[in-house]
């Protein structure tokens, strides 16, 4: 309890407004070369063999360089790569989000831009998408899809079809777990995916692969998957290491070609199927949809056919690995927590009284512990570990001049579990992101709602911030809340083994270890 106290109290915890005193004016913040730094032939020499920097994933990173030079740095470009500030203050997170400009930029994927930009200029004509953009092409292109994409009543055109996915998923670990103690296999994660790809390929292609019941049956979707996959493990080498490809094109840099080549032919095929059966409805006489009723790849289709191309790439590229890791972290933490399991049971089954009940377009307003599940296990496992902009004023940040231009890193993982800002920090509580009269009644005894929730709301960003957040955003989220609210209805799940780097982290945070879940059938 005196633990508890202090963390509810403790007066030097960072809130949304600074705690420690900054300096408010340019001229009275210290100069911009005295942010801790390290100098660029002694930071390459730690990637070396040997060097303290090798071998290291990029969370594991960041950590490293902020032991070694504090909460904030400054890291000298090398090989082509900008050089950057890393920041692990909120209160710079909020200088810098609240300061982004009607046009937040922030790095692009550099072989993708070259991709479009250059290698097939000649079919995109200029169109760059969301993942390879900036400025004024980002904002126009965000404004041209963000009215199809985010419509919220895009979602009740795919609930029952994404329910019957969600049942063939169930079915499949049936299928696969172990007639002795019921696990899966420890290539559980590509069964993920296979799910994964086929709900968003459902959603935004209106689409069925047929991945879920193994490989072999659609031939071209598992050639999608696998070069989606080779696309992001090639994209980390190109983005991550010396940008050698400026100069001399590396057999890495053009497999990235080929491969961004074969998913863009996959698309344009998946896309060219569409228009083919708009045109014979056309000629058939059958009616217009009206635009409620309409998918989205038909609205896309109807706004240009590249966009259409390119944005089902850029929700396919960025939403994979990304709602795989989501939906992989929210069942471990279910299954190191039963009691938290079982309370999600409950509720799941007020919704979905009978296993095979179905959804419709209200359960989703009755599911606030599920919401809150989700909220908490991104907090626990996120899929990013932070997020960067270029900053279009001066700001001054931990009390340090960083002129308008320079690359921030604002680095939140490293705070998601910190006890200054979250009330018992390492423990799974989704009653955390409850509303308060829904909060159990000895958690707000314990602490202010305040304290659960995080003192500051600018390192809980799961999806990003402003208009750069998440395009994708309730499409993950309804695919996650549904498929696991029918897990949890029908299976009761365990993890017997260590959760110790359970991620690593890639472009983006991916499952790094064996997912042998145990799936145990629910009695009734």
């Amino acid at each position: 309890m005196w633990i508890q106290q202090q963390l509810c109290h403790n007066p030097s915890t960072v809130t949304d407004s600074a705690t420690e005193a900054s300096p408010s004016s340019w001229d009275q913040a210290k100069s911009f070369k005295n942010i801790p730094s390290m100098g660029p032939l002694k930071l390459l020499l730690q990637f070396f063999p040997g060097g303290k920097y090798a071998n290291l994933d990029t969370s594991q990173l960041v950590l490293a360089i902020k032991r070694d030079m504090g909460p904030i740095c400054r890291l000298s470009g090398l090989f082509g790569k900008p050089g950057m500030i890393m920041t692990h203050n909120p209160n710079d997170f909020k200088t810098i989000l609240r300061n982004e400009g009607i046009w937040p930029e922030r790095p692009n994927l550099e072989g993708l831009h070259y991709y479009r930009t250059v290698h097939r200029k000649d079919f995109l004509e200029g169109v760059e998408g969301l993942l390879a953009s900036q400025g004024e092409n980002w904002g126009t292109f965000r404004s041209t899809v963000n009215p199809i994409i985010m419509q919220p009543k895009n979602s009740k055109l795919y609930i029952q079809r994404m329910s019957a996915v969600n049942k063939e998923f169930m079915e499949r670990i049936r299928e696969i777990r172990s007639p002795v103690n019921e696990e899966v296999p420890h290539t559980f994660e590509q069964e993920i995916n296979h799910w994964t790809l086929e709900t968003i390929c459902l959603v935004i292609l209106d689409k069925k692969l047929n991945l879920i019941n193994g490989q072999g049956v659609n031939p071209m979707a598992d050639q999608l998957l696998k070069s989606l996959n080779d696309a992001i493990s090639y994209s980390l080498d190109v983005e991550r290491k010396p940008s050698l490809w400026v100069y001399y094109k590396t057999p890495t840099f053009n497999k990235l070609m080929k491969t961004f080549d074969t998913v863009t032919d996959i698309v344009m095929g998946y896309v060219e199927e569409v228009v083919k059966r708009l045109e014979e409805d056309r000629q058939k006489n059958i009616p217009e949809k009206s635009e409620d009723d309409k998918s989205i790849i038909e609205k896309l289709i109807k706004t240009d056919k590249k966009i259409a191309v390119i944005m089902t790439m850029d929700m396919l590229l960025a939403g994979l690995d990304t709602t795989t890791s989501m939906f992989t972290g929210l069942l471990l933490c279910l299954a190191k927590n039963p009691e938290k399991q079982q309370l999600l049971r409950q509720e799941v089954m007020q919704l979905l009284p009978q296993k095979d009940s179905e959804f419709d377009e209200k359960l989703f307003k009755n599911m606030p512990y599920l919401r809150a599940c989700i909220k908490e296990s991104l907090r626990l496992y996120p899929v990013s570990n932070g997020s960067t902009r270029h900053p279009n004023e001066n700001v001054i940040l931990s009390g340090y001049r960083v002129p308008k231009g320079v690359q921030v890193n604002m680095v939140f993982s490293s705070l998601l579990k910190d006890d200054s800002l979250y009330a018992r920090a390492q423990e799974y509580l989704p009653e955390r992101w409850l509303r308060s009269a829904k909060k159990d009644e000895e958690l707000q005894k314990e602490c202010p709602l305040h304290a659960f929730k995080g003192r500051s709301s600018f390192v809980y960003l799961p999806f990003g911030f402003g208009t750069r957040s998440c395009i994708g955003r309730r499409i993950a989220e309804m695919s996650v809340e549904m498929a696991v609210a029918r897990l949890i209805r029908k299976f009761y799940v365990e993890f017997h083994y260590s959760t110790e780097n359970a991620f690593k982290s890639l472009l983006f945070n991916v499952p790094n270890i064996p997912l042998k879940f145990q799936f145990s059938d629910v009695e009734k």
